[in-house]
């Protein structure tokens, strides 16, 4: 591939619904939240645009991230990747340092949290995270970047389980 071929694809998604409780790192999904994931994965999974075969698929070590991507992996018959700098407090501008470290010859999902996954998306698409999107639960924000780098990105498209009804 030339140094003017697209990077693939990036992935960045928030966990499916959650119940209360602490400590936060082992919150569950809700029975709602593995129907959003699950709805997202065979959704996903029907796509014919993204070359879902060599999707890396990294989750945060929290419960809800990891039970959000098993639901993900199921269908695509991929295995999730931890991934530690993606819990809800990171900086983005450290996963942003990671993404630029890592091949981009093969698309990429993060399943994570708000308000990391908003700060993420602001800051590859608008240079700045300080007033990223705000994600419903399971939603996706699709990126195109030639370099994944702040404020290199455009946002190509974000679908919500909501939107697959």
């Amino acid at each position: 591939m030339g140094a003017s071929a697209m990077a693939e694809r990036l992935l960045i998604m928030r966990h499916g619904e959650a119940a209360a409780g602490r400590p936060d790192a082992e919150r569950e999904l809700t029975p709602h939240g593995v129907e959003e994931a699950r709805r997202m994965g065979r959704w996903l999974a029907a796509r014919e645009d993204l070359d879902l075969p060599r999707l890396r698929l990294l989750a945060s070590p929290y419960v809800r991230a990891r039970q959000t991507a098993a639901w993900i992996a199921e269908p695509l018959g991929l295995e999730v990747e931890p991934l530690p700098l993606i819990t809800p407090d990171d900086p983005p501008e450290a996963v942003v340092e990671w993404l630029l470290g890592e091949p981009d010859d093969r698309p990429l999902m993060l399943v994570s949290h708000m308000p990391l996954v908003g700060a993420l998306t602001g800051l590859l698409v608008e240079g700045r995270g300080d007033h990223g999107l705000g994600f419903p639960t399971a939603g996706v924000a699709e990126l195109e970047a030639e370099i994944r780098a702040a404020g290199c990105a455009r946002l190509a498209r974000f679908t919500a389980p909501v939107d697959l009804n």
